[in-house]
């Protein structure tokens, strides 16, 4: 389903939290305008800006006359929107199922991921933190083995089909892949979420999205 109001998205493309709901909008064919903001392009700590998000982050989204921000929050709007019964389950249970992945991967996964990323990604390496690198992929490790023992079982994350608790997930292994490869490792550990991720890299969606270097 498409809408003939272009949609508008305020923030950068490298902030995997852009990335979610680029992802999504380009999935569903939705027309998108995105207006670079945050980091080094500034803008949210502008009157305007903030007046749309008093926490001053991206991304925004506008529809119409409606605001919105919180990333994951986004993607569900939009999935509820444009893909109710798809993407967006009508099942209580499976919706449910769904709306927890995608608060697990806010609540521990990019918390986990972060810290990390900043190290290997945005650090030079004589200013990194070994320590927290260590600390953190440690956690990161084990929160991937639940990923990998849940996809170990069924295709996709909340069941048989692909729904909006898919797309945080994916956002956040093609991070976490990149921090892996910064160190010299590789994901044959995760076979599992190999196997799911690697169809949703190559989709049309993720052009111009997450065929994109993280930065």
């Amino acid at each position: 389903m498409s809408t003939a109001v272009p949609l508008t998205l305020w923030g950068r493309i490298s902030s995997i939290n852009v990335r979610k709901v680029m992802w999504t909008a380009q999935y569903l064919n939705l027309p998108i305008q995105r207006i670079e903001a945050g980091a080094a392009f500034g803008v949210v700590n502008t009157p305007e800006f903030q007046r749309m998000n008093p926490n001053a982050m991206i991304p925004v989204l506008q529809d119409g006359d409606f605001t919105l921000w919180e990333s994951n929050v986004i993607v569900r709007y939009l999935c509820d929107k444009y893909s109710f019964g798809a993407l967006y389950p009508t099942d209580a249970k499976q919706r449910f199922d769904a709306e927890r992945w995608m608060d697990w991967q806010q609540s521990e996964l990019n918390r986990a991921s972060g810290p990390p990323f900043v190290q290997w990604i945005r650090t030079a390496p004589e200013q990194r933190n070994l320590v927290l690198i260590e600390e953190y992929t440690r956690k990161m490790n084990h929160w991937l083995g639940i990923v990998e023992a849940h996809l170990a079982i069924q295709p996709y994350m909340a069941g048989q089909t692909l729904t909006m608790a898919d797309i945080p997930l994916l956002c956040e292994v093609h991070r976490w892949w990149a921090v892996r490869k910064a160190n010299g490792e590789s994901n044959t550990t995760y076979p599992a979420i190999e196997r799911w991720y690697a169809p949703l890299l190559a989709h049309p969606a993720s052009k111009g999205v997450l065929d994109v270097p993280v930065s």
